[in-house]
């Protein structure tokens, strides 16, 4: 058996974690039950999630190789049982962002006997005599149960033959094989080894320096190896070898290490010796020589042997302490340099802010400059721990300057403890996303039947519905339900009721929802379409129209994640801007210039009666409100905002309500 595991840029998308597990039998005991291999990935994650896929691992194969006396099968079924009891368990503290963005495979191998399970998005192939076979496309796994919470389910069983190949890859490495055409290459490589897989990679370095994911390779051979992990990044290819940079670079460590020495020696001033003209020395004419005396030195005593080395090493060390002091001297006297400058940055940026009231431009300037100045200090307080005290007090205290002065500037407001509304027992229900009616929140999830009910008096009530409703819109006396794939549900004065839309194009997948003026609008990020529904009154809408022009999609696409109407359509693309439509066509697109910069929005609102933007990005736990040209107006932010999921706004614009997790928040302007 031989396995490689390739996982492709892991830096490359900070929201995106992934990793792979091989675990070997290490006793005679564990042997009963096989090799485990285990593969995940885990989108939109937030810094607390960073050891989820490590922690849901261990829960796996602790309990796997705990199952010796059962078969491999019923030892997996045990161990992805403990999983969902873990999972659960996570659910309880209140932390469901995970729920619809976790994939998650488990393989275990006896004697070329397969088992396995998966859910999300991940793909598992079988290479055999050069044919690629899809062994996961045609079986059912079972959905998510929301409680009690049941993420794995089926497992899968069969025979390998000696020679097969496994290949598990995550979503964008999957897709990428596909498009470049490779799984048909990976197939038809007779040694199946690490380096003729790198070479098919090699010859796609561009395109595969832009994916990033992870891909497991099992290969079924009597040889036994020690798996491989191959890290491949930008590094991992590296330029042409030039040997005379080589003894370029070496040369300049040589002169850089010993430079301080040279620099000691040349600081010291020898006297100078008295300059003596040949006319004043006298012939000697006679020389008498008689004995000459020296002095009597004082004896030392015999120095022992063992103790030379302990001198060399003592006086050794005592040259490195010298060295290592000559050496932060140096790094003192270079960042100090630095931080000067940025000081005058700052006070510069203090001066534009006089005249803020009387030079609107000066703000920007400010603003400009005290981010240039955020930019270079950051790697300096990352390194301030190893300098003198001093010195680094010197730094906190200029970054906090440059920080109070961001905060302000940038409307920025923490809230420690903000209002809670109302707390969900995650046994009653699992809310993912909120839509308000009126006075009434109404609260759903893809994974979860029925829909909950929560009024202004923090009343909660849940409503019975054998549905597992998607996305969520208002109508004026109403709210629409959507249920992939074509399906509304229409709750009016407490009564559900459905209708089927006229199904638009193959292969739609609908990934937000809005309406306006009874017209339906619905995002497509895969193809970076919008489908109109225009209404006909009573409840009741007419055939599905492609509502972006064609020239302004190819243009402007760049990955569409959240979409909010009020008579223009606003668009939240995959880098942060905002592209403003109407009629089908671009009229401009918002790059937002805010502090901290922005890393990962989520979702995009707005309305008719709202003269702002609502934008929610979870990974910095804060929502931010903008004018509608793109000025920030203010962005509140908590720690306690560390599992946002949606938000809703009151009509006046004066609440927001924030769905965290299992807990609602609530904020009065």
């Amino acid at each position: 058996m031989r396995v490689f595991e390739f996982h492709f840029n892991p830096k490359l998308k900070p929201d995106l974690l992934f990793d792979s597990f091989y675990y070997e039998p290490e006793n005679i005991y564990e042997r009963r039950v096989g090799s485990l291999y285990l593969v995940g990935a885990l989108k939109n994650a937030l810094p607390q999630n960073a050891r989820f896929l490590d922690h849901l691992a261990k829960v796996i194969k602790e309990k796997y190789y705990r199952l010796t006396l059962k078969n491999p099968e019923k030892a997996l079924r045990e161990s992805l049982k403990e999983a969902n009891e873990f999972l659960e368990q996570v659910v309880k503290r209140g932390d469901v962002r995970w729920l619809g963005n976790l994939s998650f495979a488990a393989l275990s191998l006896k004697n070329n006997e397969l088992n396995f399970t998966k859910v999300g998005d991940l793909k598992i192939f079988l290479l055999r005599n050069g044919r690629v076979i899809d062994i996961d496309r045609k079986l059912k796994f079972d959905e998510i149960a929301p409680w009690p919470l049941r993420i794995f389910g089926n497992i899968v069983s069969g025979k390998l033959a000696e020679n097969d190949v496994l290949l598990v890859s995550t979503k964008e490495v999957t897709e990428f094989f596909e498009k470049e055409n490779l799984l048909p290459e990976i197939a038809k490589i007779e040694s199946f080894d690490e380096k003729e897989l790198k070479g098919v990679f090699n010859t796609k370095r561009e395109e595969v320096l832009k994916i990033s994911g992870v891909c497991l390779a099992i290969i079924l051979t009597k040889e036994t190896l020690t798996g491989r992990k191959e890290v491949i990044s930008p590094k991992s290819y590296p330029k042409e070898f030039n040997l005379k940079q080589v003894f370029t670079e070496a040369y300049k460590s040589l002169c850089a290490w010993f430079s301080p020495i040279f620099n000691f020696y040349k600081k010291i001033k020898l006297p100078s010796l008295p300059q003596i003209k040949l006319s004043q020395i006298k012939p000697v004419i006679k020389l008498k020589w008689s004995k000459i005396e020296l002095p009597k030195l004082p004896k030392f005593p015999k120095l022992n042997k063992n103790l030379i080395p302990i001198i060399a090493l003592v006086f050794f060390l005592f040259l490195g302490f010298l060295y290592a002091q000559i050496q932060e001297k140096q790094q003192v006297r270079l960042h100090q340099t630095t931080l000067d400058k940025i000081q005058e940055k700052v006070t510069q940026a203090e001066s534009f802010l006089i005249l803020k009231k009387v030079k609107p431009q000066a703000v920007k300037d400010a603003n400009s400059l005290l981010k240039e100045s955020w930019e270079e200090i950051s790697p300096l307080v990352k390194v301030a721990s190893t300098l003198p005290k001093s010195f680094a007090n010197q730094i906190y205290t200029l970054r906090d300057k440059i920080s109070e002065n961001l905060y302000q500037l940038n409307q920025l407001i923490e809230i420690p403890e903000p209002e809670l509304v109302f707390e969900f027992s995650p046994k009653e229900f699992v809310p993912q996303k909120m839509v308000i009616f009126n006075k009434e929140f109404y609260f759903f999830s893809p994974y979860s039947q029925n829909l909950f009910e929560l009024n202004e008096n923090s009343e909660g009530k849940l409503i019975q519905e054998d549905k597992k409703f998607n996305l969520a819109a208002n109508l004026e006396d109403s709210v629409l339900f959507f249920l992939k794939p074509n399906q509304l549900t229409i709750l009016k004065n407490e009564e559900l009721n459905s209708v089927l839309l006229q199904e638009s194009y193959p292969d739609f997948n609908f990934n937000d929802f809005s309406s306006f003026k009874g017209n339906l609008y619905f995002l497509d990020k895969n193809s970076c379409q919008i489908i109109k529904y225009p209404y006909l009154g009573q409840f009741s809408w007419g055939a599905p129209e492609i509502w972006m022009q064609n020239e302004a999609r190819n243009l402007t696409c760049s990955g569409a994640k959240s979409m909010a109407i009020d008579g223009f359509i606003w668009i939240l693309n995959k880098d942060n801007s905002i592209s403003k439509y109407y009629a089908g066509r671009l009229q401009e697109t918002i790059k937002l210039d805010i502090f901290p910069e922005p890393k990962d929005f989520s979702k995009i609102f707005t309305s008719a009666t709202l003269p702002y933007l609502y934008l929610l990005e979870p990974i910095q736990k804060r929502i931010l409100i903008f004018t509608k040209s793109g000025q920030i107006v203010k962005q509140f932010q908590s720690e306690k905002f560390d599992n946002l999921m949606d938000f809703s706004v009151s009509n006046d614009g004066k609440i927001i309500w924030l769905l965290n997790g299992l807990r609602v928040y609530k904020i009065s302007e």
